[in-house]
Order: C-alpha cells, then sequence, then structure tokens
C-alpha cells in the first residue's frame, strides 16, 4: 500500500480557484502518485487484457501509449480489476498504475487523443491511499447477452450478442443458477491456474428476457479464469432442456473441470462494472483479498 499522499508527493503547480470558487487538483505531482483509471473497450479485435508478447492486448496499448507520452525508459505495469480473456468487452474495468512527476488531467487528455478507437479512457483519476485496482474490489459484475430469436441478433449488435438456435426457458436457467450460489469450490467450471484457488462467492446469477434476448447478470467477489463462460454453459445447457436444473448442482460438486460444461463464446460477454468500499475501507479490503487468495 502507499504511504499518505501528502508525506509523498511535492505539488510543483499551485492549487488554482475555478470560475465557481472551487478548489481544483494541483495539476502536476513530484514522486511516486498511484493512479485509476476507468477504461471500456471492444475486445473483439485484443487477445485478451493481459500482456502476451507479439499480440495485440488492452493492457498492451494502454501500456505502451503511457510510455510513449511520458518518454518512460521502460512501459509502466497497469493492474486490473478483472483479467478479460480474448474477445470479452469492458464498459467498466478499472485499473491502475504508479508512476512519477506526472500530471493527471494533461495525461488524461493525451492518452485519449493516442489511444485506439476500440479503447476508451472514460476517467483518469489520483486514486485515494490504499486503492488497488485488483485486491481493493468489493465485487465485479458482467452480463452475457443471447439471442435466441429465430430471426438472430440486431446485425448492429452481434458483436457483443451471441446468437443460439435453439430456444432458452429462461425459468429453467433461474432454477439451476440457485443451486450454484453462495461460497463454493468452482473448479468444476475454471481453468486451473498452479497456485490458484478456485473458491469465489457467486453473488448474483439472474437470467432475464428481454425482447429478443435472453440478459445474465453474473456478481462474485471474484471469478476464475473462464469461470463466466463456463457458468453460462452450463445454465444454457439447462434453459435448452438437455439437462434438469439440479444437475448444475452435481457438475458442482465434483470440483474439477467438467467436459460437459461448455465454455460459451466470448464476444457475448461484457464486464460491466467494478464495486469497491469507500476510501476508508480501501486497505483493509485489499489486505482480506490478498489473505484470501493466499489459503
Amino acid at each position: 500500500m502507499l504511504p499518505e499522499l501528502d508525506s509523498r508527493l511535492t505539488i510543483l503547480d499551485t492549487h488554482r480557484v475555478g470560475s465557481a470558487g472551487r478548489r481544483r487538483e494541483p495539476a502536476r505531482y513530484r514522486g511516486t502518485v498511484r493512479l485509476r483509471l476507468d477504461l471500456s473497450y471492444d475486445g473483439t479485435n485484443f487477445r485478451g487484457w493481459a500482456t502476451q508478447p507479439g499480440l495485440r492486448t488492452v493492457q498492451g496499448e494502454v501500456e505502451a501509449a503511457i510510455g510513449m507520452i511520458l518518454r518512460l525508459d521502460s512501459v509502466p505495469q497497469l493492474t486490473c480489476a478483472g483479467r478479460t480473456d480474448a474477445g470479452v468487452h469492458a464498459r467498466g474495468q478499472v485499473a491502475h498504475v504508479d508512476l512519477d512527476d506526472v500530471d493527471p488531467p494533461a495525461l488524461q487528455r493525451r492518452l485519449r487523443r493516442l489511444l485506439p478507437d476500440d479503447i476508451g479512457l472514460r476517467s483518469l483519476t489520483v486514486a485515494p491511499d490504499g486503492f488497488d485496482a485488483r485486491f481493493a474490489a468489493l465485487e465485479r459484475r458482467y452480463v452475457y447477452r443471447i439471442c435466441d430469436a429465430p430471426a438472430g441478433p440486431d446485425p448492429l449488435g452481434r458483436g457483443s450478442v451471441v446468437s443460439w438456435h435453439r430456444p432458452l426457458d429462461v425459468e429453467a436457467m433461474n432454477a439451476a443458477a440457485g443451486h450454484l450460489l453462495g461460497e463454493h469450490d468452482f473448479a468444476a467450471f475454471c481453468k486451473k491456474r498452479e497456485g490458484a484457488t478456485t473458491i469465489r462467492t457467486l453473488l448474483e446469477l439472474t437470467s432475464v428476457r428481454v425482447g429478443d434476448l435472453v440478459e445474465t447478470t453474473v456478481r462474485a467477489d471474484a471469478f476464475c479464469h473462464s469461470m463466466v463462460r463456463a457458468l453460462m454453459g452450463a445454465l444454457v445447457a439447462v434453459g435448452e432442456g438437455r439437462h434438469e436444473p439440479a444437475w448444475t448442482s452435481e457438475v458442482l460438486g465434483e470440483a474439477v473441470r467438467n467436459a460437459r460444461v461448455t465454455v460459451m463464446p466470448a464476444h457475448g460477454l461484457v464486464l460491466e462494472e467494478v464495486v469497491y468500499p469507500d476510501d476508508e475501507g480501501l486497505a483493509a479490503r485489499a489486505v482480506e483479498s490478498r489473505r484470501r487468495r493466499d489459503e
């Protein structure tokens, strides 16, 4: 955790007063400052969030742009709330980066001009003390969208909606979801990573019909690799009548990756929101999250 900003930063520009009499934040800081970036992106042409040599990724694009603007010898390291897979979109991704001698408003303006059209910088602000984009988060909210209408999805939205050629029973999907809520070992729905826990708390798994779409909201404290798309594969299997709702409980209890659970296509998934505690609770939440990941 960064020490208190007051003891770390030397303000180079004096505070200015706006036309309405409000005090503005100092424009430039000397010393290390943590910045929060709120991002959105169309994941179609990215190989996911995380940097991979020779591949186009969201993290790689943003880090390269910051490094170019600030003329850094090495690219800065971004930490995000949710490392989205290849093809997954985001409307509410959050990341942080630690930089020296930086003018946040100027960096925000220049980043918005330099980033490609499929990445949007919603805001760039000085993070409060204790903020960590990954570990301070209370929950992540995703929405998965499927169109099961015979005509298929609206062509203008097909990049973020999965076309499904069999009708889905939303009531059965919600009944199946009820068996998965709460804290469990979700190993049956995750791609195992060495040393990483698969215990998660699933807060919401709710499907609703919105016109020709079935929209499923998925909320959890955190997610394992491919967990959301595997959960959707199980719900769709029940929704189209291949299994009874209680089948999801059987799969969950196996605690090993289940080949009968289809991982749904990436492009139907959007990271909509990341929720954080108030500023006073950030540091404690980060400590708790790290402890749980290490258990």
